[in-house]
């Protein structure tokens, strides 16, 4: 086990083609990318125990604060020599100074969709899934469809509003030159030259990957939030064309929430894929 070569990080919005993502980087030998990591809780856990609510705070200076942290990224992936790593987690980009201080070279690939097309999505998991209750809507059953879509979107742990107001806090604030916003439809239309802008923003070496064939699933994981599937990924890279099955009062009241497509208004210079 060595220290990565670099460190990146994956987060963005749910639904939204991170898991295709990560599981296309993976083919790449010197990469390491899961779907989804505990690393970020164990930062939040960690720092509040060498923090100033602790004992022990005194023992801690920031250099050792630091070096624990970054050992804790380095001991959960256990890269191998040369390896990259990549972890995934949606609220990143609520961190991006304490990735700054630990990992200056890092890039955080954020991923990113329509909100109403999300909500879509999420719809149709739970119409595949009708016998299940959803950690996503702390499992309650009976629901209205707008009552969903208030607490998707509830901004301190909505499934979609926690992570699309991290990523809003990113993008006008002071390290938004580390974003790198890779749009649904980029990847699933685009995924060769997609991918091949991502390796030029990373500055990393070429590599031939495979758009077909593809296996990818975390069934345990997905059965525990009660939303079996919500990691399958399709075995061809494609964007399947539907019709929305939210109503379109709501397509409305949700259609202005993609700042990222305001091509005037990227302040901090974030990368657009």
């Amino acid at each position: 086990m060595t220290d990565p070569t670099a460190v990146h990080f994956i987060s963005g919005l749910p639904r939204s083609g991170s898991t295709l993502l990560s599981t296309l980087l993976r083919q790449n030998p010197m990469f390491m990318s899961a779907v989804t990591s505990p690393v970020l809780d164990l930062y939040t856990t960690v720092l509040r125990q060498l923090g100033a609510a602790s004992e022990f705070a005194s023992f801690f200076s920031d250099d050792r604060r630091a070096r624990i942290l970054k050992g804790l990224m380095r001991d959960y992936h256990a890269p191998g020599p040369e390896q990259v790593v990549f972890d995934t987690a949606r609220l990143w980009t609520r961190h991006l100074a304490l990735i700054d201080t630990l990992f200056p070279d890092a890039r955080i690939i954020c991923c990113v969709r329509d909100v109403p097309w999300i909500m879509d999505s999420v719809e149709r998991m739970l119409h595949r899934n009708p016998l299940q209750t959803s950690a996503i809507f702390e499992h309650m059953a009976g629901l209205s469809i707008a009552n969903r879509t208030l607490s998707l979107m509830e901004q301190s742990k909505g499934f979609i509003g926690a992570p699309w107001s991290g990523l809003r806090e990113a993008w006008f604030g002071p390290f938004a030159r580390k974003l790198i916003i890779i749009p649904y439809e980029s990847l699933a239309n685009r995924p060769k030259e997609t991918l091949d802008r991502l390796y030029a923003c990373l500055g990393a070496a070429a590599f031939a990957h495979r758009f077909d064939g593809l296996e990818s699933g975390e069934a345990e994981y997905d059965a525990r939030l009660g939303m079996p599937g919500l990691h399958d990924v399709r075995s061809r890279v494609s964007l399947v064309p539907r019709q929305s099955v939210l109503p379109p009062e709501l397509i409305s009241k949700y259609a202005g929430a993609s700042f990222w497509r305001d091509g005037s208004d990227n302040p901090g210079g974030a990368a657009i894929l």
